[in-house]
């Protein structure tokens, strides 16, 4: 009966998501491309400064890194989910705005199949689409306006399987699959006067991505346990479709359809490839550090144009996660507290300025129960500032916070009969 009903809740739960991953994020840089990419971390490692290339968890799933499931707990069936609220105050030299944000991040499973060979898979957003633009420009030789409203929304998708396999006590291998699909959808409206035109635009893509990471640990380096960790995402291209409708209306008549096409082609869309390191230490019982460095060839695949161009993208973060001690008697003193810092320098460039981000990060893991194998509640809270005033532009100053539940179930263990 417990099953019936987690399935249960898990449809109704993946029908949220569907509904509502693309609805937490406003950004005016979401015009270009395929939106803005989301940040994939689940559990507590978005309070360790998007860190987790070689982080292994027993009670939570990593995405930074395919390899890292083989640490999961044995016999063990892992499930999480996250939520998300974003807090924004958005500025240019002359104005000001703020918006507040809610969503359903990611839906994961995780399990063992073999002692070697373990496996997830689940759902995340992979990039979003939301942003609105109101545009007056005088109409020469005339004392009229030409009002334009423009806004989008949407995103892609990613359905992920990835496997990790222990090759031997000290190294795991990995690689993960993914679908991406999704549309982006874009209406302008147009006045002059008391007429005006209706122009909707819908793009669909898909695509599939390949990526790979390994882990390796040695004792007594940096601290009792070091892990190394490599990631590799192979360059992927999304084939895509386009259909457009418009209508218009002059001074107050009737509308007229003046445009109609659907499933026109469109060229591929390249993502780049992307390569990662980082390095776990445990340094003692109770402190553990993690560091990563990420970089992405976006010049290498993507043709700018005189709008916009992309650049080579970095990424690095750092996080420390402390736990006072391991004694299941004394419950505040197992909690796992965090802390974070990232620092990505975007790879769109605007107006001759990168769009770059800037985030610390703050974090508590609650376990729910004083046993060894427990479930985890991960409350993280991040602060950032994406982009410039200069040059015209847009500067994003956020508070996130994020809920992620890492539920651990023994699905797998033979029930004793006495």
């Amino acid at each position: 009966m417990k099953k019936i009903l987690f399935s249960f809740l898990i449809v109704t739960y993946t029908s949220v998501f569907v509904a509502k991953a693309q609805s937490d994020f406003s950004s005016p840089y979401s015009l270009f491309g395929l939106g803005v990419e989301n940040s994939n971390y689940f559990g507590g490692f978005s309070a360790l400064g998007n860190t987790g290339i070689a982080s292994k968890n027993l009670f939570s799933i990593n995405k930074a890194n395919p390899a890292s499931i083989t640490s999961i707990a044995s016999s063990s069936f892992l499930y999480e989910f996250g939520l998300n609220s974003t807090f924004s105050h958005k500025e240019t030299l002359n104005s000001s705005q703020k918006n507040t944000d809610f969503n359903v991040s990611h839906l994961a499973f995780a399990f063992q199949v073999k002692d070697y060979w373990k496996m997830n898979f689940g759902l995340v957003p992979y990039s979003k689409v939301s942003y609105d633009i109101d545009l007056i420009k005088p109409v020469e030789g005339s004392s009229q306006y030409i009002s334009t409203s423009i806004s989008g929304s949407g995103g892609i998708n990613e359905v992920f399987w990835g496997n990790g396999i222990k090759l031997s006590k000290n190294l795991s291998v990995g690689f993960e699959l993914s679908a991406l699909f999704g549309n982006i959808n874009e209406t302008q409206l147009i006045y002059i006067g008391s007429s005006y035109a209706n122009l909707t635009n819908s793009k669909n893509y898909f695509g599939l991505g390949l990526n790979t990471g390994l882990q390796y640990t040695i004792n007594n380096i940096f601290g009792t346990e070091t892990t190394f960790g490599a990631t590799l995402n192979i360059p992927t291209s999304l084939s895509g479709t386009e259909d457009e409708t418009g209508t218009k209306s002059f001074s107050g008549s009737g509308e007229l359809d003046i445009l109609n096409e659907t499933d026109i082609e469109l060229n591929d869309y390249d993502l780049p490839l992307k390569i990662g390191f980082g390095i776990s230490s445990i340094i003692n019982k109770n402190l553990t550090v993690n560091v990563d460095y990420k970089k992405n060839y976006w010049s290498e695949t993507y043709t700018s144009n005189n709008t916009y161009k992309y650049q080579d993208q970095e990424i690095y973060g750092a996080g420390v996660e402390y736990q006072p001690t391991k004694n299941l008697n004394t419950f505040w003193n197992n909690l796992k507290y965090r802390a974070g810092v990232n620092y990505n320098s975007g790879y769109l460039i605007l107006s001759k300025q990168k769009i770059d981000n800037y985030a610390v990060s703050l974090g508590v893991g609650i376990p729910l129960s004083k046993s060894i194998y427990t479930s985890m509640i991960n409350i993280n809270y991040s602060y950032g500032k994406e982009g410039t005033i200069n040059n015209q532009l847009i500067q994003d100053n956020y508070h996130k916070l994020s809920l992620n539940l890492s539920l651990l179930g023994n699905w797998f263990q033979k029930r004793k009969i006495f």
